[in-house]
């Protein structure tokens, strides 16, 4: 029997990983849709129509196809190679048809129907109702409702933005993969020992000197500290323009086609936009909430960026060089400025900063919080880079988790949590594998920017989100949530990384052990707000311009429909959108964040809130008000609506002040 269906006797139900192989999975696929359809026939077609006849019995319907996509879909983002990419390419139309059968069962779909609207009868708890309302919805909002051609054209274009997704993602991959620049000795001159190590790194897997990547990690740097402005442009240049340079990985005329294709689905639906059909079940509700919430940031972010863009063309003045400043210039000069103003030195910095001592920092967060336990255990995982632990409580197995942090060119770019395994009750206890993917720069030891030791805690939260999540219906369990509620747990938990004692504990120099010196813990927490004028304008342009895609009717160009959308803002011309339209993967590689990108920035204004709460109690550890985030937030899932999550959390709705003071903006709005 194929290795992915069957019984994996390995520790913790961990995927049997050294025994599958890459020409396991399509078969497998076409087992389990196989085992899932018959199991969806008979519940549509059979006697039953109770709950547990009905809506239970379709959370399990699918369990072997849960399983073998865990795997899968983790190994093609994370450590995909040219046969996984071509499963995935032929995979997309069919998992899409799947679920169109699915949700066009008239016969289920009347089962469903039938319990929603004698619900009141039914004698269920508030988490059984709240997932057959969840249910109900996932079926009209799919189109179940529809009859004939409706129906049809509507399968037929779930189908086609399935594949046009997977094409955008690969195209960017080949593009990030295929894209290096080369160093000449003279080319290191002004670049910290860890810029070096990592450029010779990059090139040393392709048997060739330093290069320069466009993985974050390391032209992120290099556009910070190297003085050759022509190689800035010419790396930044590069990075900005993934996905549109012609040819065959060329991402524009895919991006126009998955707008007028969404904005086609939203229509079938009854909906006057993506926009309104996408935003119904989040909390912000209406395109009108979001831009609004976004341009209330927008105004100080712009003045602010606005000022500092001042202060650095005067340095790149000074630096005897003409004309205005450029987006390649702005890191290197707010780089030297922070230096000169902050006293404080990436280079410097990053010895504290070990990945080992910041994984140490963030296991020792949420210990101290949920009592939270970490053993590290060993593979064989998916790759030898990846790490793993059991997560405990009191003795007690709560999870598996795997951290997979370095860069690669079977990797796609940024940083992610997913689970292989959710946790759910029905059919006996299931507990999570949850994995962080990030794109740090190998090393040896891997030394973390602070923006890198951001990240892996905000991965962590969303981990924490699936690890404690403590519900009976796998439907609503971890990060099943809204869209614009997601991120809470995750941005909440990068606070802990600015607790002063945590840093005293765990940022220790990774040669002497020494504690990082307090005056430069204090400078490093005093600069925590530092160019985030910058940072703000750069993700709230980015925010917009993906509103105005999927508000109204679609643009015919979509870069044209960008440029016109920055400039309507005033957009600072030495600063880009964080994720131009041909590379914009959070909105194009599939629709989870597309007319809701600004979801970071709505949960944003809750998690300054929520920290508050602990500011509030006199302690970032406060036990008690740790164990309402628990309970109301990071066990609940999706159990209730999030506004009804947060309210018991905090007792109130947050404005936007806290999120404006957390980020410096206050005086500037």
């Amino acid at each position: 029997m194929n290795v992915l269906l069957q019984t994996w006797d390995t520790p913790f139900g961990l995927p049997p990983f050294a025994k599958v192989r890459d020409e396991d999975f399509a078969p497998a696929f076409d087992e389990a849709l196989a085992r899932a359809r018959v199991a969806i026939g008979a519940i549509a077609e059979g006697p039953g129509t109770g709950f547990a006849e009905v809506i239970e019995a379709l959370e399990l319907a699918e369990a072997d196809l849960d399983r073998v996509a865990g795997v899968f879909y983790n190994l093609a983002g994370a450590d995909s190679n040219d046969a996984r990419e071509a499963l995935q390419r032929e995979l997309a139309p069919k998992m899409s048809a799947f679920s169109s059968e699915v949700t066009n069962n008239k016969a289920l779909f009347a089962k469903i129907e039938a319990l929603w609207q004698g619900r009141e009868g039914l004698g269920l708890g508030a988490e059984a109702l709240r997932v057959l309302e969840l249910y109900r919805r996932m079926f009209v909002r799919s189109g179940a409702a529809l009859e004939g051609a409706a129906a049809e054209r509507l399968t037929a274009v779930k189908a086609r933005l399935a594949v046009l997704g997977t094409q955008f993602s690969q195209n960017l991959l080949a593009e990030e993969r295929g894209w290096f620049m080369e160093l000449a000795e003279a080319d290191l001159e002004g670049l910290p020992g860890f810029v070096v190590d990592t450029a010779q790194a990059a090139g040393a897997e392709r048997g060739l000197g330093p290069v320069v990547t466009l993985n974050r990690s390391l032209i992120v740097p290099f556009l910070q500290f190297s003085p050759r402005r022509g190689l800035r442009q010419r790396a930044y240049e590069a990075w900005v323009g993934r996905g549109a340079n012609g040819g065959e990985t060329d991402n524009r005329g895919i991006a126009a086609e998955t707008l007028a294709l969404r904005a086609e689905r939203a229509a079938l639906l009854g909906y006057p936009d993506f926009a309104a059909y996408k935003l119904e079940p989040e909390m912000a509700k209406t395109s009108d909430a979001v831009r609004d919430l976004l341009m209330r940031v927008w105004q100080p972010a712009r003045a602010k960026a606005l000022a500092d863009a001042t202060v650095l063309e005067a340095m790149l003045q000074a630096d005897g060089l003409t004309g205005p400043l450029e987006a390649w210039d702005w890191r290197y000069y707010s780089e030297k400025r922070r230096r000169a103003e902050h006293d404080l030195d990436e280079a410097a910095l990053k010895p504290y900063l070990s990945l080992d001592a910041m994984l140490g920092a963030m296991f020792d967060c949420a210990n101290r919080l949920f009592g939270l336990e970490f053993r590290e255990i060993d593979g064989p995982f998916y790759h030898p880079d990846v790490r793993g632990w059991e997560v405990t409580r009191r003795g007690a197995h709560r999870a598996v988790f795997l951290g997979d942090y370095f860069a690669r060119g079977s990797k796609r770019s940024g940083a992610w949590c997913s689970a292989m395994r959710s946790q759910r009750k029905l059919g006996g206890e299931v507990r999570p594998i949850v994995v962080n993917v990030c794109n740090f720069a190998k090393g040896d030891p891997c030394l973390l920017s602070y923006d890198d030791a951001r990240t892996l805690f905000h991965e962590f939260g969303h981990a924490l989100h699936q690890m404690l999540s403590d519900v009976t219906y796998g439907f609503i369990s971890g990060t099943s949530v809204a869209r614009d509620f997601v991120e809470l747990p995750s941005q909440l938990y990068e606070h802990w990384l600015e607790v002063p004692a945590v840093l005293q504990a765990h940022a220790r120099h990774h040669e002497t052990g020494e504690a990082m010196p307090a005056e430069m813990l204090e400078r490093l927490l005093a600069a925590a707000t530092y160019d985030q004028g910058f940072a703000t304008v750069e993700f709230v342009a980015s925010a917009l311009v993906d509103l105005e895609f999927h508000t109204g009717a679609p643009p015919a160009d979509p870069m044209q429909k960008q440029a016109e959308v920055l400039e309507g803002l005033g957009m600072p011309r030495a600063i880009r959108m964080r994720h131009a339209t041909p590379h914009f993967a959070h909105v194009f590689s599939g629709d989870g964040y597309s007319a809701g990108y600004y979801s970071y920035m709505w949960s944003e204004v809750m998690d300054a809130d929520a920290f508050a709460a602990f500011e509030e109690a006199g302690d970032p550890f406060d036990a008690e008000t740790a164990a309402r985030l628990e309970r109301f937030i990071l066990s609940a899932g999706g159990s209730e609506e999030a506004e009804a999550l947060y309210l018991k959390f905090r007792g109130r709705m947050p404005g936007v002040e806290a999120l404006l003071k957390g980020r410096g903006l206050l005086d500037a709005a």
